[in-house]
């Protein structure tokens, strides 16, 4: 049972490095959609933009 653990920990550590090249990727990838969208939609985003800021406005820290 040792054996199987002991070779599980380098894979471990890679799949953590993959899940975080992964969620770079998908993270670039949604900001991108995003902007795409705005670019298409110019009005949803304005409204958008309007709703985060008074959010952001009325939001007690």
């Amino acid at each position: 049972m040792l054996d199987g653990e002991s070779q599980e920990e380098p894979a471990a550590r890679e799949t953590d490095r993959e899940r975080r090249v992964r969620r770079a990727r998908f993270l670039r990838e949604l900001a991108e959609a995003r902007e795409l969208r705005d670019r298409v939609q110019p009005r949803r985003a304005k409204a958008a933009r309007l709703r985060h800021a008074m959010r952001m406005r009325t939001f007690r820290w």
